[in-house]
């Protein structure tokens, strides 16, 4: 199978692989909620309500922005074109945060954690360098938005 026809299936691997994170995500945050509120725990005087509330919140968002980054993956999937300028960079972002918390997972979770964010971001980043950029340049070779002939130096 060639880089071409092998982009699609990474996309949506990595679309599925972030839907189900998104959902651990949510059930992470949901238990965190449930223990920060039955053990009335507080930071600095905050009510346990809202310390609760909170946690629950921020998972939500979190989810969310992971979901979207999968309904980008599929898409850029099923039109088997490069997302545009913005979804690029909701994408590396996606890249970015996964590169952060393996860094942060692998001391405070373990190395397991570290693995599985690390493959993540291999199928974020794989995804990514196989679309190229919005002008279909992938790489060197016929096809791909790099010119066949070198460019001529300057004349004086």
């Amino acid at each position: 199978m060639d880089g071409v026809a092998a982009r699609g299936p990474v996309a949506w691997a990595a679309a599925v692989v972030l839907v189900l994170e998104a959902l651990g995500v949510l059930f992470l945050n949901y238990v965190l909620s449930v223990v920060v509120d039955r053990q009335h725990m507080s930071m600095a005087g905050v009510d346990p309500a809202a310390m609760s509330t909170g946690a629950w919140v921020l998972g939500a968002v979190f989810a969310l922005y992971l979901v979207c980054c999968a309904v980008l993956l599929a898409r850029t999937a099923l039109r088997d074109r490069p997302p545009g300028t913005f979804g690029r960079v909701v994408l590396i972002t996606c890249a970015v945060v996964h590169a952060v918390l393996g860094a942060f997972a692998v001391g405070l979770v373990g190395w397991t954690a570290f693995a599985l964010l690390m493959a993540v971001l291999a199928l974020l980043v794989l995804t990514l360098m196989a679309y190229g950029t919005a002008h279909g340049e992938t790489g060197d070779g016929p096809g791909t938005g790099v010119p066949a002939t070198a460019p001529t130096p300057p004349t004086r």
